[in-house]
């Protein structure tokens, strides 16, 4: 990918005014069968760090563990300046702590009981991941049983409580709470002039709305959107600039870190 300087003017040029925020999973990390082994491209931590020193904010928005973020991304001390916000803003770090929504705590019993009966229910080669204040059901090596998944899943809500999102190949069941990747751009952008956001999935769609309402009232936003071959139409056609899996991600940041 050439990387489109002309795009990019209003951070390079006044990067204490900007913010660059980022997926993980599909953008920094390459997508792989099983989702607890993604790990981020070599260079990303380091340019996460460069980015950090430059920008006004920085950060890593997602569905992922938030302990899952600093454990792939480096030590504590490398990623001073860089926020890490996992499960869609549920929880992230602060002070080198792990602090989660208040709200979201009366929740983690209900779904401890939904993972359990998840991994006891689900059809062989379906994965089930507790992340603690959600639960994923991934059909990645077992497309198959995607209605069944949607079935179960949509019961399980029904009994719960909890909300089903979808995602690719997978379908989450988490709080119903006010939170998401566009909650968390909008709170991460407050006073600053200029606001990126890389995503590769439909968790993405509602930080794209946000970088649209940005735009709206002026702010210059620019909304990427990462292609592989099972990207959703509505993320590439929402997007202002597509780039090619995380290497293109890797490409782009490396250009703003550099400073052009």
């Amino acid at each position: 990918m050439a990387v489109p300087l002309d795009r990019l003017s209003p951070w390079l040029t006044h990067p204490r005014q900007a913010a660059v925020l980022t997926d993980f999973d599909g953008t920094l990390a390459p997508i792989v069968a099983d989702p607890t082994k993604a790990v981020p491209l070599p260079g990303v931590p380091a340019t996460l760090a460069s980015l950090a020193a430059r920008y006004g904010r920085v950060a890593v928005i997602s569905g992922r563990p938030v302990a899952y973020l600093v454990d792939h991304l480096g030590g504590e001390a490398e990623f001073d300046g860089v926020t890490l916000v996992g499960l869609y803003g549920l929880e992230r770090v602060r002070s080198g702590r792990v602090e989660e929504v208040s709200a979201a705590a009366r929740w983690r019993p209900v779904v401890d009981q939904v993972a359990r009966a998840a991994a006891q229910e689900a059809p062989a080669g379906v994965g089930v991941e507790h992340k603690g204040l959600a639960v994923t059901l991934h059909v990645r090596t077992a497309p198959e049983h995607q209605r069944w998944v949607e079935s179960w899943a949509a019961a399980e809500a029904a009994a719960t409580g909890l909300v089903a999102h979808p995602g690719r190949m997978s379908i989450e069941l988490r709080p119903p709470l006010d939170t998401d990747k566009g909650t968390v751009v909008m709170e991460l952008a407050d006073g600053l002039e200029a606001v990126c956001y890389l995503g590769d999935d439909r968790g993405d769609m509602p930080a794209f709305a946000a970088l649209a309402r940005m735009s709206e009232a002026g702010r210059d936003v620019l909304a990427v959107a990462v292609r592989s071959d099972e990207s959703p139409s509505e993320l590439l056609v929402a997007a202002d600039l597509v780039v090619e899996g995380p290497a293109g991600v890797l490409e782009l940041l490396e250009a703003l870190a550099g400073g052009g």
